[in-house]
């Protein structure tokens, strides 16, 4: 049996000192009972999990899970498998055995609708996502979003969509698009660089600026990929840049105010708050996927 990696489950050690950041979904209940067995927990909003101080609170933490899941459980997945008996869920994508099993082509979509289902995980060995009859109403709720991703992501209908995109007009602009996006490079003002190796945010989304070469960017590229540049007076040069992790997402200090239109004349300012949360979140998913799929190239190795 594959280790289990369940959804929306969490300890880990807190980097800003002694203590342990713990997440779990949502339960009223729960959340009282953690919050008698810890008194000194907080939430906080920005890590989405209870953070606990302590040099123990990662071993208390994880007796408390393991102590107050299990015997939550066993009421919750039997109304959860009457309730499917009551109203199933019919698809070629879905069997029924001890958990629910889903089983689609990959997609994207899917792998980030089942992330969102409480206690769902990816089983290696079977290859296919795992979920417990507890959380039915959640993936009753996201199967039509799940069902429609799968089907279009089935190799025939993958062929079909790519032949009639190649056939489209504005195929070669996307493509060019696509090109341009993967040399990493963003057009900054010759005037108002970027500063080097910290978190911004830009019309590209957030990166951190790498290098500035001091290449002026050519007029035709500017307007054809970055038509935001448009007004800019100044000679614009290329900035080579990367993603930010999630961690540097998270340790990043968001602005008080929104982007001025001078900063966003520019092409990049300090990110808001809630700037922020978004591509928080989108990171955190994105290194999870990353991480399912080491996890399943290591077990088929």
């Amino acid at each position: 049996m594959a280790a289990r990696e369940h959804n929306d489950v969490e300890i880990r050690e807190d980097g800003e000192g002694p203590g342990a950041i713990v997440s779990f979904p949502f339960d009223a209940a729960a959340v009282e009972r953690f919050r008698d067995a810890f008194p000194r927990a907080r939430w906080n909003d920005d890590l989405a999990a209870w953070r606990i101080p302590g040099t123990t609170a990662m071993l208390r933490a994880a007796r408390w899970l393991d102590r107050e899941l299990p015997s939550a459980f066993s009421l919750a997945d039997q109304r959860g498998r009457d309730s499917f008996s009551f109203e199933p869920i019919v698809s070629p994508y879905l069997e029924v055995a001890d958990e629910i099993v889903v089983q689609t082509p990959y997609s994207r979509t899917v792998v980030e609708e089942l992330r969102a289902v409480p206690w769902a995980w990816w089983n290696g060995e079977d290859k296919a996502w795992h979920v417990p009859f507890r959380s039915i109403d959640e993936l009753r709720r996201r199967w039509p979003a799940i069902e429609a991703a799968a089907e279009r992501s089935e190799p025939e209908a993958r062929k079909q969509r790519s032949e009639a995109a190649k056939s489209a007009p504005e195929y070669e602009d996307a493509k060019a698009a696509m090109t341009e996006r993967r040399r990493r490079r963003y057009p900054v003002p010759a005037s108002e660089q970027p500063p080097l190796d910290r978190v911004l945010m830009s019309h590209e989304g957030p990166l951190v600026v790498l290098e500035v070469t001091g290449e002026v960017v050519p007029a035709e590229t500017a307007a054809r990929h970055y038509p935001w540049s448009s007004g800019q007076p100044d000679d614009l040069v290329w900035a080579l840049w990367r993603r930010p992790t999630h961690d540097e997402l998270v340790k990043t200090w968001p602005a008080r105010h929104p982007a001025a239109v001078s900063a966003l004349l520019r092409g990049w300012w300090q990110p808001t708050l809630e700037e922020l949360r978004i591509v928080r979140r989108a990171a955190r998913s994105l290194e999870r996927a990353r991480e399912t799929r080491r996890t399943s190239q290591s077990s088929r190795d």
